[in-house]
């Protein structure tokens, strides 16, 4: 575990060089690119410290222990010894939990997707509660959320609404809310006072990366196609459809 934990410190320290590198901040995507990383590693780095930090505790307190101090000094190094080691445990468990393998996407950012199901407006009422819910949760982590397309009904509702969300572990986070939310309650829509299950459904969806792709005509079959029946020669024999199929 230790040379693991070697190797992340010293990515993350050619990281940081990176991020002041005059080539790479002019360089947006690459940028970008490394700033993911460089924060995907700041947390085992920072516990991997910490857990060095406990054993050169541990090494001062059995230095004492195994000398000749006095009393009061040695009493000290004890305890220093038992909270240094207890410590040092709980930072083993997290640095092996942080090692493990994770979804290689826990670290992009995420498309959300939340659309009224069964329930009329009420649903739609639903799927603006979880867009404002998911919307305060965000704030709260310093999370950058972007619409990018809505269809908002007459009383503040969404039949949907797409949004991008931006930060740290985004999608580690969210993408266990994908599935179907059902709400249980009596609705603003509902005069008799009875009680209305609602549903929506949310996709979460980690962002891809750009990629470069070239289209080769040669792989394109094209078809055109003109309009018959009456109306002159010229309706025959203008091409008014085509038709492109790789």
């Amino acid at each position: 575990m230790i040379s693991k934990l070697l190797e992340c410190e010293n990515k993350y320290e050619e990281l940081e060089h990176k991020l002041t590198d005059p080539d790479v901040i002019s360089d947006n995507e690459l940028y970008r690119k490394v700033l993911q990383e460089h924060a995907a590693l700041s947390e085992i780095v920072e516990a991997f410290r910490e857990y060095k930090a406990c054993e050169a505790e541990i090494a001062e307190a059995r230095e004492i222990l195994d000398g000749d101090f006095d009393p009061e000094l040695r009493e000290l190094a004890s305890q220093q010894f038992k909270d240094a080691c207890r410590q040092k445990e709980e930072l083993t468990e997290k640095l092996q939990l942080l090692l493990s393998p994770g979804d290689p996407n826990d670290s992009r950012d995420v498309i959300m997707e939340i659309r009224a199901g069964a329930g009329g407006e009420e649903a739609a009422l639903f799927a603006s509660v979880l867009f404002r819910m998911y919307s305060k949760y965000a704030e709260s982590q310093g999370w950058l959320i972007s619409v990018m397309d809505e269809n908002e009904t007459g009383l503040g509702g969404f039949k949907e609404i797409v949004f991008t969300v931006e930060g740290k572990g985004v999608y580690s986070r969210l993408k266990y809310e994908s599935g179907v939310h059902r709400v249980q309650r009596i609705p603003q829509t509902e005069s008799g006072g009875r009680i209305h299950t609602s549903t929506a459904t949310v996709a979460v969806l980690p962002e891809v990366s750009d990629v470069d792709f070239q289209l080769d005509m040669n792989e394109v079959d094209v078809d055109t196609y003109r309009s018959g029946g009456a109306g002159g020669q010229h309706i025959n024999k203008t091409e008014s459809a085509i038709r492109l199929t790789h």
